[in-house]
């Protein structure tokens, strides 16, 4: 069975409902993937690598792992203004989630699309994509173990991104 294949028992798992997976679970590993949106937007880059730490982490470079790399990524990549954010909202939506609540282990994928305003420019989407993400359960509480993210539609990045990242990566498209 290939990923793709994976995936698309997923989404059939959650239009139908699965029903051993406990709404708790999937609402503790929802506000997982809605709590990364807020850290980014706040320019909490520490509340990030604490959140995903635990786990590996990919996106297009090599795999990162632990919280203060984690935090480093995410401080050498991203612009942050006067008042300490990037200027962005990571709006996150289509949420499928698969817990299986006996082995405490759960997969999801969501999409994101990330909009910017700042000084001088109009709100504009500036990337859209997906999470893949793999949780566990641990010492009862539910966290990260995996987050692959895939930017499949990209904007103007040139306010987002620092200029050292702009000039070696090659985005879709």
């Amino acid at each position: 069975m290939t990923q793709h294949d994976s995936w698309l028992q997923l989404s059939r798992r959650a239009l139908l409902g699965r029903p051993d997976a406990s709404g708790a679970s999937r609402r503790a590993i929802e506000d997982l993937i809605i709590a990364y949106a807020w850290l980014i937007d706040t320019g909490d880059f520490a509340g990030v690598g604490a959140l995903l730490g635990a786990g590996i982490v990919t996106g297009g470079g090599p795999p990162m792992t632990g919280a203060a790399a984690i935090e480093q990524f995410y401080r050498d990549t991203l612009i942050l203004y006067e008042d300490g954010t990037p200027k962005t909202r990571h709006i996150v939506s289509n949420i499928l989630v698969d817990v299986d609540d006996e082995a405490g282990t759960a997969i999801a994928r969501s999409s994101f699309t990330a909009l910017q305003a700042v000084s001088g420019l109009s709100l504009q989407p500036i990337a859209a994509g997906r999470y893949d993400d793999r949780f566990e359960r641990r010492d009862g509480k539910w966290c990260f173990v995996e987050r692959r993210m895939h930017t499949e539609l990209v904007g103007d990045l040139t306010h987002h991104l620092q200029p050292a990242v702009l000039r070696r990566i090659s985005w879709p498209g």
